[in-house]
């Protein structure tokens, strides 16, 4: 069910989550942990559209 590309889009969203995290508990910089948070639906809207581009592709093959 799960390519390895959706890992990789899965992993991405991880790291960005707990590095936001990081940087507001920890560093306490909150602008940059706002700024880091924020690229966490843009890598999901990334993801989204690569993966209907790919099964577009495939019925437009059959």
């Amino acid at each position: 069910m799960f390519k390895r590309s959706d890992y990789f889009i899965l992993l991405a969203v991880v790291l960005s989550f707990f590095t936001s995290a990081y940087l507001w508990f920890v560093v306490q910089d909150r602008e940059q942990s706002i700024f880091t948070a924020i690229w966490i639906p843009s890598i999901f809207c990334f993801g989204i559209y690569f993966k209907l581009s790919a099964l577009l592709n495939l019925n437009r093959r059959k």
